[in-house]
């Protein structure tokens, strides 16, 4: 069978490539073509791909805005490419306000239409769960608590899992040792303490500073800034190399294995939250957001957190520091809070269990690719 595959973001990658090796697995004869990126090159061959998920990353107002012709003219050569590969089913991964319009247009031509790591609509913009109903054959989802949700809203979702679970089970597999880690990297014998400051450029400046000032209160640790190298290392070098030095290091494509030879971390809100729990790392979750917002924040945000981990709890297992303004002796106490003997580490170790018990186990994304297949036969 014959399938289109949207992802427009880094982790969409690595998702749809784990899918369209499931799908591979269990429909040897699968075509594909795709929006994504090397990842999914690797299983559907660069020659299967239309675009690279760096040319269409636009966030934010400003930077939509100031590319609206190059994304309407993305999506148009999206259609004309779905209609020219004649797919069995069209998969769309996340990346919500693209490939809704993908999702209507398609269904408009009896196309079939899944969805797979189903939008966050629980959280923002709940109008869109219309479109979902409307213009969705299959929807996957991939926390528990979404099942409740959608079936609320006369939708019956299919959870198998969380690909993270595999993903983070292929990399414990291969981890080196610590002292090697720390050689190839330039790192002293201190205990590491890590920095997920984002994916975004516009995180990087909002949150590294803060991340970094906190980094100041304990020398006794190092801390780590998990960079990624879609953006130019004077991005991070900016708050790190500053006058007077800091304890903070640089290591670029390595967020996992620098999390695991973490003894804590600092992280931005997002899949980072529930990636650093999975794997057992405690942590506090730190965003910067603008004055506006966190007076607003009540009357537009539909759940009480912003963490993955809070989320599927649904209680506070993580403290968040969503703020405007830093309190930076509120700040320190929450992470040497965390650190080995803190007062609050091993109830959050326990909070972590029951949170992995909740995401499956292991071969999340076969059983995923399996349901595809299985249902497209039928």
């Amino acid at each position: 069978m014959r399938y289109y595959v949207i992802s427009g973001e880094p982790s969409g990658d690595l998702h749809g490539s784990k899918l369209m090796r499931g799908i591979r697995h269990h429909d040897g004869a699968a075509e594909f073509r795709f929006c994504g990126g090397d990842r999914m090159a690797e299983i559907g061959g660069k020659e299967g791909m239309l675009y690279h998920y760096k040319q269409m990353s636009f966030f934010g107002f400003v930077q939509v805005a100031c590319n609206l012709r190059t994304i309407f003219r993305q999506i148009a050569d999206v259609k004309r490419d779905i209609e020219s590969f004649r797919p069995d089913v069209v998969i769309l991964i996340d990346y919500p306000a693209f490939n809704f319009r993908i999702a209507k247009w398609a269904k408009s031509r009896s196309i079939k239409v899944y969805y797979y790591i189903a939008p966050k609509v629980w959280a923002w913009k709940e109008r869109r769960v219309k479109r979902l109903r409307k213009d969705v054959d299959r929807l996957y989802t991939i926390f528990p608590f979404e099942t409740e949700y959608f079936r609320g809203k006369g939708i019956e979702p299919i959870f198998c899992g969380n690909p993270l679970v595999d993903d983070i089970a292929e990399r414990s597999a291969a981890l080196p040792s610590r002292e090697s880690f720390i050689a190839e990297n330039g790192l002293d014998s201190r205990p590491i303490v890590a920095l997920l400051a984002g994916s975004r450029v516009s995180e990087i400046k909002a949150n590294l500073p803060l991340m970094v000032d906190i980094a100041r209160c304990f020398p006794a640790y190092q801390f780590v800034v998990t960079a990624v190298g879609w953006i130019d290392r004077a991005v991070y070098d900016r708050y790190i190399n500053v006058e007077g030095g800091t304890n903070v290091h640089y290591v670029c494509d390595k967020t996992q294995l620098t999390l695991a030879m973490s003894e804590a971390a600092i992280v931005t809100s997002g899949t980072a939250t529930l990636e650093t729990a999975l794997m057992g790392i405690p942590e506090v979750v730190l965003y910067r957001v603008p004055w506006l917002y966190e007076k607003l924040k009540p009357y537009f945000l539909k759940i009480p957190y912003i963490s993955l981990v809070n989320i599927n709890l649904n209680r506070e297992a993580v403290r968040e520091i969503v703020r405007a303004k830093l309190d930076m002796k509120e700040s320190c106490a929450e992470v040497e809070a965390i650190l080995k003997g803190g007062s609050k580490r091993e109830a959050m170790l326990r909070d972590f269990d029951e949170l992995r018990v909740m995401m499956g186990s292991a071969g999340a994304s076969e059983r995923f690719a399996e349901d595809i297949v299985k249902s497209l036969k039928r």
